[in-house]
């Protein structure tokens, strides 16, 4: 019996009883979160907040070393750590039971915290939430009544005068107890087996915008690829010119990518301007629609490094939408918001002037993927991404740089973020072993909105040497490029330089990606043999 809140049985079943109650609260909130279409489940909301609190060069040092399974990862572990905790909770309801409350309480507070911090969260999100402290509560209480009849064994010791017996005390109570369990168990493991699989069956919000898109019909061309901007005779291993909506780099701070739908997006913009607009997307459509070939690379990207790519991306230009608003002329910036939350803070003057900054809905030829930023992001050519690439964005507030901190600034980058010049050996890779004699090698070169003039080569200690560029549409995209080497049996070190239309030349002084990007040659080592 129950004494003063507390049994003597085995801990282990009952912190079991708080695992599986745990796990059934995730599943209900995960399933309630998908029905009523809420933008996130809250364990995806505790998981953005965790991003949003992260130290900069933390969330730096994740993505240089998981790349896109960061989030993955992030969120394998949130789940470890409630799993525990599940178990903790479930092992202090033996003490007392308001011990276990107290635990899940605080869980469910943390959850919703972290929902009514997401951008337009309000009460109606923390539905998911109260569903998930229902069920942990009740799944407890369900769970740990047939412990409360179930007795302690004692140790087997010698009888005494006046003993009837030894052993297991009240052993037919003590199986009624048992099987009351194990059936009470079975069935909370099934609502949260169920749970989690009918959040996949109701998560109908994302393959509903798949659906929509699919069928969205926007002015998009297929993108043709001229010849010559592919180098002749490219090396084993070269880069393509375009790069697949597949295979294009994805960095955001979001854990779901938002699913917006079309029909319902709006971009408002206001603060310093004439007057405030609110666009939709036929809206957009009624400007006049451009497609460009723009490279896009993350502020992130080390020397050398995958985070780039170039599309022919379709939309209208931004400096055409701001100036149905009238940008007053004290403004220097435009603090752009997505849907999530996220924003950073755009040069007013790169998304006015002669450069096509685009409003982008299209990208090779297709509706924006959603994690690419369906349905509008905006494209900048020549700054980073985390200054001016804002995908599912909603919000544009003409202001003063002097009057906000964005997301990533306010993590101690820089406020401006114009890219640098950089370039990349794709073939031969590092480590390579090669035939000797004559090779082909070649890369990837950009400084967007600048231009390249050329790139150079040195072999080993060699001088700097000018390769083959192919051409290019026009300042915004990367160049290929290409030469061929003599090589001698044995290791050999190649590095690459460009060198800007302005006659600037690369650097070689090595810096981090933090605050504003990397810079140095990119440098491989390999060797050449006689039969590969």
């Amino acid at each position: 019996m129950r004494k003063n809140g507390s049994v003597r049985t085995s801990r282990g079943l009952w912190a079991l009883s708080g695992l599986l109650a745990g796990l059934a609260g995730l599943a209900v909130s995960h399933v309630a979160a998908m029905w009523l279409t809420n933008r996130e489940a809250p364990l995806y909301a505790v998981a953005d907040g965790i991003i949003r609190l992260t130290p900069g060069p933390i969330v730096r040092f994740a993505i240089d070393q998981l790349g896109t399974r960061n989030k993955p990862l992030l969120l394998t572990g949130i789940v470890v750590v409630l799993m525990i905790l599940f178990l903790v909770a479930g092992a202090q309801a033996r003490r007392h039971w308001l011990r276990s409350v107290l635990v899940f309480s605080v869980l469910a507070a943390v959850a919703a915290a972290a929902v009514l911090a997401q951008p337009g969260g309000g009460p109606f999100d923390l539905v998911p939430v109260a569903l998930a402290l229902m069920t942990w509560l009740v799944g407890v209480a369900v769970l740990t009544g047939p412990l409360v009849d179930l007795p302690a064994p004692v140790e087997a010791v010698a009888p005494t005068e006046g003993d009837v017996g030894t052993g297991v005390v009240d052993g037919p109570r003590a199986g009624h107890a048992r099987r009351a369990f194990l059936f009470r168990a079975g069935m909370v493991a099934l609502v949260a087996t169920s749970g989690t699989l009918l959040a996949n069956v109701v998560s109908r919000g994302r393959r509903r915008v798949e659906e929509a898109r699919r069928l969205l019909r926007l002015p998009l061309t297929q993108p043709v690829v001229d010849p010559r901007w592919r180098v002749e005779d490219p090396p084993e291993g070269a880069t393509g010119w375009l790069t697949p909506n597949n295979d294009f780099y994805r960095i955001h701070t979001a854990v779901v990518a938002p699913t917006v739908d079309a029909a319902e997006w709006r971009l408002r913009i206001h603060g310093l301007v004439d007057q405030e607009v609110e666009l939709s997307l036929n809206d957009l459509l009624a400007l006049d629609v451009v497609e460009e070939w723009i490279t896009l690379n993350c502020v992130s990207n080390p020397i050398g490094g995958p985070l780039i790519g170039n599309a022919r991306w379709t939309g209208v230009r931004t400096a055409d939408v701001l100036a149905l608003a009238g940008v007053h002329p004290d403004a220097d910036a435009v603090l752009q918001t997505s849907h999530e939350g996220w924003n950073c803070g755009t040069p007013l003057r790169v998304l006015t002037d002669e450069r096509n900054s685009l409003l982008a809905f299209g990208m090779n030829g297709q509706p924006l993927p959603i994690d690419h930023g369906y349905p509008v992001r905006t494209i900048t050519p020549g700054l980073y991404g985390y200054v001016s690439a804002c995908k599912w964005v909603v919000d544009w507030e003409v202001t003063r740089f002097a009057d906000f901190t964005a997301y990533w600034t306010h993590r101690g980058w820089a406020e401006r973020g114009p890219v640098k010049m950089a370039s990349r050996i794709d073939a031969p890779r590092d480590g390579q072993a090669v035939a000797a004699g004559r090779v082909r090698v070649g890369g990837m070169a950009w400084f967007q909105h600048t231009g390249l003039a050329a790139v150079e080569v040195q072999l080993d200690s060699g001088a700097w040497t000018r390769t083959e560029l192919a051409e290019v549409p026009s300042a915004d995209t990367w160049v290929q490029w290409a030469t061929t080497l003599d090589l001698e049996p044995g290791d050999h070190l190649l590095r690459v330089r460009a060198i800007a239309e302005s006659g600037e030349v690369q650097t070689s002084v090595a810096a981090e990606v933090a605050p504003d990007g990397a810079t140095g040659h990119h440098v491989i080592q390999f060797s050449a043999r006689e039969e590969v």
